[in-house]
């Protein structure tokens, strides 16, 4: 597996990664598709990406990972969001993905990363307390489109260590 800077050439592959999850249902906050051209300018070339990763291997992209400042974070926070290929499902994309974008984020100077994961995502939320992201807020009943309320548990990955590695 290869893990590289995203470019706008992948839009279209990772759109059908993503417009996938979402037709699945049940995971992702994103509930209407995106186009190749939204999903670049959301994920990769826009005004918020900082910094966008794909696994690829021989038979193409396996998922993605990016960071953003969408949603005006505090200063030296950023915004995290996987998304991996559901059909196959490739063991260790979203491991692979993290250490690409913790190195990118250790490069841009940010103190800590936020996830914000649906409560019913429970393959999303024991895949970032894995990599090491600890809740720290829920946000209560936040609505679907369809008007469902579903929490979203907030986590945070601490980035930048002090001088005695705490």
């Amino acid at each position: 597996m290869n893990i590289r800077k995203a470019d706008p050439g992948d839009a279209r592959e990772l759109s059908e990664i993503l417009n996938e999850i979402i037709a699945i249902g049940g995971t992702t906050a994103i509930e209407t598709p995106l186009s190749p051209e939204e999903l670049a300018d959301w994920f990769i070339t826009g005004e918020w990406p900082l910094t966008c990763h794909v696994a690829e291997t021989s038979s193409g992209l396996a998922g993605f990972q990016s960071l953003s400042l969408y949603g005006n974070p505090p200063e030296g926070w950023a915004d995290i969001a996987t998304f991996t290929r559901q059909n196959p499902k490739i063991p260790g994309v979203g491991t692979a993905l993290f250490a690409a974008t913790l190195a990118a984020a250790e490069e841009r100077n940010i103190e800590v990363i936020n996830a914000t994961i649906r409560a019913d995502n429970t393959g999303g939320l024991a895949y970032y307390e894995k990599m090491g992201f600890r809740t720290y807020n829920t946000l209560e009943k936040v609505p679907l489109n369809d008007g469902t309320p579903v929490d979203r548990i907030q986590k945070q990955y601490q980035v930048s260590k002090d001088k005695n590695g705490l």
